[in-house]
């Protein structure tokens, strides 16, 4: 009698049910490595805007704060373009990073505005996140050039108290980037971040723009003009330009405040310095160096030109009578004394430097008084 060999068992043999359930095996193995690929790409993008938060909470003052908007927060996010819209209706904001010599001009994605109409039309809607497809007639303006034109945006408003104080302005090539169905959870907690964020750095650029500026003609004080001055001085070196000093005196001011008093002599310091103020560029440098004597820094000015804005100052200040608050009408003249550093001595100290150019102005402003007040005279 013959016995049958028997063949080797296959996978084919066995029961239908257990293959179904090594495939079931497989496919929940799949299924959970991609959640964990997903779990750790999300703990990676946490941990990202982790880090930008803290960038942005740490930031040293408005520039630092400036520089991570626009260059971590893009890389970061994977935008493509990010501009920051700030309302700023008195120039306040302005006129104190120019005081503090922060050149917003370097930074083409900030824009001020006066008023929240210059947004457009969606002005109306900025209490929330409006997110996207990019509109050129809705949009254009907050992506002004060299900003490209993105597909898709998302417009963050920044509150703080209930007050608009500008607006972030995300965009991406990607058009399926931002769209109305998502939600904003995340935007709203960035965009608040960010609004108290800029709330901190002004408040401590303000304090800073305290410390240097003189209370009652809310100008800049000595301390500010002489350490802005040894900068200027550097600056001018290393881009060989001019840099010209004028020196002011209020002449009899001690009358004036014999006369109507001293509230009256306050006045009359805070209307001059407003008159000097108005003949200088953003760029020139205005403060009071005690008294009734003021400082001016004229950045790339030669001797004519600063020639030419002093007598600019002395016709503004000597033929327009000043109207005090008690409607008293004065008529109030001032001295100048003007000196320009062109050919410096690389080897002569910034600070030796900067206290010459003040004392050749001086003299020069002693040279006006002696001469019968009311002129401009020039360092020999």
């Amino acid at each position: 009698m013959f016995l049958r060999k028997k063949r080797p068992f296959s996978p084919a043999d066995a029961p239908a049910s257990a293959n179904e359930a090594a495939d079931d095996s497989r496919h929940v193995r799949r299924q959970l490595e991609s959640l964990i690929e997903q779990a750790r790409r999300n703990q990676e993008i946490m941990r990202r805007h982790q880090q930008l938060d803290i960038a942005f909470i740490s930031a040293a003052g408005f520039l630092d704060l400036a520089r991570s908007l626009f260059e971590l927060l893009p890389a970061s996010s994977e935008l493509d373009v990010v501009t920051l819209f700030m309302l700023d209706a008195d120039y306040g904001i302005r006129r104190m990073l120019a005081d503090l010599h922060i050149d917003a001009a370097r930074l083409p994605h900030l824009i001020f505005i006066d008023d929240e109409s210059e947004l457009g039309e969606i002005s109306v809607e900025l209490d929330r996140p409006l997110l996207g497809a990019y509109k050129a007639e809705l949009h254009g303006r907050l992506f002004p050039e060299p900003a490209p034109a993105p597909a898709s945006v998302a417009i963050m408003p920044l509150l703080r108290h209930g007050r608009l104080i500008g607006c972030l302005n995300l965009g991406s090539f990607d058009a399926s980037r931002f769209h109305g169905s998502m939600a904003t959870d995340f935007i709203e907690h960035r965009a608040s971040i960010v609004a108290i964020c800029l709330e901190n750095v002004l408040n401590q650029e303000r304090l800073k723009h305290i410390g240097l500026t003189d209370p009652l003609t809310g100008i800049s004080n000595r301390r500010y003009i002489e350490r802005r001055l040894l900068e200027e001085i550097g600056r001018s070196r290393r881009q060989e330009y001019a840099l010209s000093c004028m020196y002011i005196d209020i002449d009899h001011f001690k009358q004036i405040n014999d006369r109507h008093g001293h509230a009256a002599g306050d006045e009359v310091l805070r209307e001059v310095a407003g008159r000097i103020k108005a003949e200088l560029r953003l760029s020139d440098a205005l403060g009071r160096f005690g008294g009734e004597e003021f400082v001016v820094v004229l950045v790339d000015a030669g001797l004519a030109d600063a020639r030419g804005v002093a007598e600019r100052i002395r016709t503004s200040i000597a033929d327009h009578p000043l109207l005090l608050s008690g409607q008293t009408r004065m008529n109030v003249t001032a001295s100048i004394g003007v000196a320009t550093l062109v050919n410096q001595v690389r080897a002569e100290a910034p600070q030796s430097a900067a206290e010459r150019l003040i004392a050749r102005a001086d003299a020069a402003l002693y040279q006006a008084k002696q001469g019968g007040r009311n002129r401009v005279v020039e360092a020999a």
